[in-house]
């Protein structure tokens, strides 16, 4: 610390415009600070003194360094700007400085002092041991150590200072250095580590910070998206009621041109009271003032920005098992079944019911959403097509008065929690196309794609449907097509062979399907997964693997996935007609739907099943993750759909949920 004293007010003497000494009074350094920060402080100034001191002479040395920088910075300190930025931080005016009497190295030093606020709030702290000269040798290279060193031994010589003791053998002046040599690079280890902590705090902070942003803007465009959502609205308002005025304007200029030719006609003179030009001008029933459903424009994207298995909101659909469920795009529109034998059309922005599809006889099993149409599938044996682009907005109906008082049917509900959700206001009456009516049982799947809809029934047949024409085209048994493609693989046999299993009497015959062009893949409950060709009407190939009903198919260019009540999801290699992947679940699979990243099941849990098929992932999303204390009373899902990272399942209590996936 000796050297240390006799180097550093040197040295701060050549750098500063007021002479001043930090050991002038040594005395009021020393109170009140602990040793470990003298030891500190002492590292840093031996380090700064050690670098100094280690600098090449000669040509462009240390003296002739600082006072080309110090002429720089009176050249910097003469400049009218400067000046008035030191008058504006201490707050006085030039004359004011004068009159104080304050000396040139005193403005000087407030020059050099002068810091904005920008750079004042963002001050890092300032709990670093080592200082700035020790992480820079640090963080160089052993051999430009090696150099520095080198440097600052011949430095040492020309200061004078005591060199190595020739009197010593040359082993052990060898060891001894060795030992510096080793401590030098032990310290050297610690300054390391302590910047690699150092940085890992930052990086934590910096984390930290991001992710707060991340929050905030999330939070920005989830409040974009609605007033997206809210302007759409407005804007369809604005049409309808423009629409509205056109008709108004039509029907004026449509009287006005009748009145002149009924002032002309010669019954108007004739009088009598029930003439036609008097029948034409009794005014018509006022029509009632209705607006479209609101199609959305810009598909939102905020789901994609969650993190996966975030909720973003619960329904209260139904008061019995909900049987099927699609939709058509992320946020857009929801259509629902359940066993109460209703049919909900939601908006899933606005996360309310806005209509009803009524006209089933009985519950439905099977549904499909595809832009504004809707198939559904009933047990009635029946399967009808809505548009939802015909629906259209009403006034709230009038069942239930200002009073409270019960509907006109004198139906009313003791628990009002037993109740089904209030009747929207919509009108969907305009919205049913056509009825397709010729299966023998109920209907228990259907998928359609352009204008060709294929349908599974409990009577074992498929049909193919025409929804051009809207009538049954073709009639497929699949009892008689398993026949025969059996006969085909045994035809030296006398005896029919099954393909596949018993079916079993509680399933569904025809579990699923899927129909693209002339291909038909379909499962049923033998467990077979059958591929027809509608051309020609006959079985293509049939896929033995599952041991249990088929409940679940979906196919795309490359492969099928097929899910079970054998407790497995069996994913198929189109080209080959073998297995490429499977893997199974502790209990029967009941629904399954991929998109181009995850497959995600229903598989008898209050949970759903997530397989990510990029890196071979399975986790579970729903209500029944991180709830193990009320496993109990959480519902099971038992249908589910993803489109677009975008999930909606159904549960056996009546609720949906909605997820990021």
């Amino acid at each position: 610390m000796a050297t240390d004293r006799d180097v550093s007010p040197a040295r701060g003497r050549s750098i500063s415009p007021r002479p001043m000494s930090p050991f002038d009074d040594e005395s009021s350094i020393t109170d009140g600070l602990p040793t470990r920060q003298l030891e500190a402080f002492g590292r840093k100034v031996t380090a700064t003194a050690g670098h100094l001191i280690g600098a090449p002479l000669g040509e462009g040395s240390v003296s002739q360094h600082y006072q080309s920088a110090l002429g720089d910075l009176h050249r910097e300190l003469r400049r009218p700007m400067l000046q008035r930025s030191v008058f504006s931080f201490a707050q006085t005016t030039p004359r004011d400085m004068v009159r104080q009497r304050i000396s040139v190295p005193e403005i000087q030093h407030r020059a050099l002092t002068f810091l904005p606020d920008e750079l004042l709030n963002n001050i890092p702290e300032d709990n670093n041991v080592y200082s700035l000269f020790q992480g820079f040798q640090a963080s160089m290279p052993e051999d430009e150590q090696q150099r520095r060193k080198q440097g600052r031994s011949r430095g040492q010589k020309l200061l004078g200072e005591a060199e190595d003791d020739p009197n010593l053998p040359p082993s052990l002046e060898k060891l001894i250095n060795e030992r510096n040599s080793m401590n030098h690079r032990l310290e050297m280890m610690g300054v390391r580590r302590h910047m690699c902590a150092a940085e890992i705090h930052e990086i934590d902070n910096k984390i930290a910070n991001l992710n707060t942003m991340r929050k905030m803007v999330l939070d920005r465009l989830g409040n974009l998206e609605m007033e997206e959502a809210d302007l759409e609205h407005e804007l369809l308002d604005v049409d309808n009621r423009l629409e509205d005025l056109q008709e108004e304007l039509e029907d004026a200029a449509a009287l006005a041109h009748k009145v002149p030719s009924m002032a002309s006609s010669p019954d108007a003179a004739s009088g009598d009271f029930m003439s036609e030009s008097i029948y034409e001008k009794l005014p018509s029933s006022p029509k009632s003032k209705r607006r479209r459903v609101a199609r959305k424009v810009n598909m939102p994207i905020l789901h994609e920005q969650l993190e996966p298995g975030s909720k973003i909101r619960e329904l209260p659909a139904h008061n019995d098992l909900i049987t099927a469920l699609d939709f058509d795009v992320p946020w857009g529109t929801l259509v629902t079944s359940a066993l109460d034998d209703t049919v909900r059309v939601w908006d899933l922005s606005a996360g309310r019911c806005i209509g009803l599809l009524e006209g089933h006889l009985s519950s439905v099993r099977c549904l499909q959403v595809e832009d504004n149409i809707v198939a559904t599938g009933s047990r009635d044996a029946s399967i009808r097509l809505w548009d939802l682009s015909k629906a259209e907005y009403a006034p709230q109906d009038n069942r239930i008065n200002k009073e409270g008082e019960e509907d006109e049917d004198g139906l009313t509900f003791e628990n009002s929690e037993d109740a089904p959700p209030p009747p929207p206001p919509t009108i969907m009456q305009d919205c049913p196309l056509f009825s397709l009516e010729a299966h023998m049982d109920e209907v228990t799947a259907l998928n359609f794609r352009g204008d060709t809809l294929v349908s599974g029934s409990a009577d074992k047949t498929l049909r193919q449907w025409d929804l051009v024409k809207g009538r049954c085209v073709q009639t497929l048994d699949v009892l008689w097509a398993a026949a025969q493609a059996s006969a085909a693989l045994n035809a030296n046999s006398s005896q029919w062979r099954q393909t596949g299993r018993l079916p079993d009497v509680e399933a569904d015959f025809v579990g699923a399907l899927q129909v693209f062009d002339a291909a038909l893949a379909c499962g049923t409950a033998d467990g077979m997964v059958r591929l027809w060709d509608l051309r020609s009407g006959q079985v293509h190939r049939s896929l033995v693997g599952h041991t249990g009903p088929v409940t679940c198919l979906q196919f795309d260019d490359v492969h099928l996935v097929t899910g079970s009540l054998d407790r497995s999801i069996r994913i198929w290699d189109l080209r080959t007609g073998s297995i490429y992947d499977a893997y199974a679940y502790d209990q029967p699979v009941t629904s399954m739907m991929f998109d181009d990243r995850r497959i995600v099941s229903a598989a008898g849990e209050d949970v759903v099943k997530v397989y990510d098929k990029t890196d071979g992932r399975h986790w579970n999303c729903g209500p029944g993750v991180g709830a193990d204390e009320d496993a109990g009373v959480l519902s099971t899902i038992e249908t589910v759909r993803i489109k677009d990272g975008y999930m909606v399942e159904g549960r056996k209590n009546g609720m949906i949920g909605v997820w990021s996936c």
